[in-house]
């Protein structure tokens, strides 16, 4: 049993950006904001009435009549504010992060990581003194770069590896890290994909422990401590494990166990793991009811960017490559 109700299911065809008011691919900002993501056709827009966007960040014009930011956008992955409430977004495709001014409407690069001798950029969220993190991916490191964008320190020496056991910064090895996510104690959390586990960057103590995972794949622990919980893979898939993570206002962790077909919950208060949403035999192509509410009958073939806000959890997976749905989660009322 799950304490989760589906919310609603919106189904998504290619042309389909934004749809029900929600975008297939999408995060909020930390004020509520709530953006739209395109990837593939590198743009980002901050979502607005009637399905529309207020306005674009890419390279060029996205839509007629709708006002854009210019900004050599590259695979954009991620956003996060600046406590001078700017915007800033990572990109995968060029390991630049760009910060993004809408008061002026204009963009200027914060981060250049080709430079630095970034693979990429995954995810880049902003701790509570101003500073930006953000995982490299393949590249096996986590970079912290001060308020100007100024790189401070660099976790992992670039080839994977892992530790099962806390170690000091300049210790911590990764496998390819595909997201990270600032909790409400204010560390960085860090999902360690290709090693099959949640990590957690303790910026008090200076020392990465694990949360969850053994280093180890399969789809085991649910109930017990999520320290012996295992994680989905396929080997032959080019980005292998759990992809997604998001965490809510208690410091719960929700991992998109991509490879297992679903979301599984890190209590952080039990330190137990749960699936929550999906089933292990999920079908390719399949949509989803939309009226289902039972999150554990949902398919969840392929999982990733999930987004937690004000009491929900957005699910957006892929279909087919060119269908998607979005499941959002709420957890029941009690009593």
């Amino acid at each position: 049993m799950t304490d989760w109700v589906v919310d609603r299911i919106i189904h998504f065809e290619p042309e389909d950006l934004v749809k029900n008011g929600l975008p297939h691919f999408g995060f909020h900002d930390r004020i509520g904001n709530h953006y739209a993501i395109n990837h593939q056709k590198h743009f980002l827009g901050l979502i607005g009435e009637d399905n529309r966007l207020k306005w674009t960040a890419a390279a060029q014009q996205v839509f007629e009549g709708t006002p854009n930011v210019t900004a050599k956008l590259n695979y954009p992955m991620y956003i996060d504010n600046l406590p001078d409430k700017t915007l800033i977004v990572s990109n995968f495709g060029d390991a630049h992060i760009y910060r993004i001014n809408i008061s002026s409407m204009k963009a200027e690069l914060f981060v250049d990581g080709s430079t630095l001798g970034m693979k990429d950029a995954g995810n880049c969220v902003v701790d509570n003194e101003g500073s930006v993190w953000v995982n490299e991916v393949i590249g096996c490191k986590v970079w912290r770069f001060d308020s100007t964008g100024k790189p401070v320190i660099t976790l992992g020496n670039g080839t994977r590896g892992f530790q099962s056991n806390a170690v000091d910064f300049h210790e911590a090895r990764f496998g390819w890290t595909y997201d990270i996510r600032r909790g409400p104690d204010g560390n960085i959390y860090v999902l360690d994909s290709t090693n099959f586990a949640v990590r957690l960057i303790d910026l008090k103590q200076s020392i990465v422990t694990r949360l969850a995972g053994t280093g180890k794949p399969g789809y085991e622990g649910d109930g017990e401590d999520a320290l012996d919980a295992t994680f989905g893979s396929d080997p032959i898939q080019k980005f292998d494990g759990p992809i997604s993570m998001s965490l809510d206002e208690e410091g719960n962790i929700f991992v998109g166990d991509r490879q297992n077909h679903v979301v599984r919950m890190i209590n952080r208060k039990t330190g137990t793991v749960m699936t929550i949403a999906g089933k292990h035999d999920s079908v390719k192509g399949l949509s989803n009811n939309p009226d289902e509410k039972d999150p554990l009958r949902l398919n969840l073939p392929e999982i990733s960017s999930m987004d937690y806000w004000n009491g929900h959890l957005f699910v957006p997976t892929d279909l087919t490559p060119e269908t998607g749905d979005l499941a959002v989660l709420t957890r029941q009322a009690s009593g």
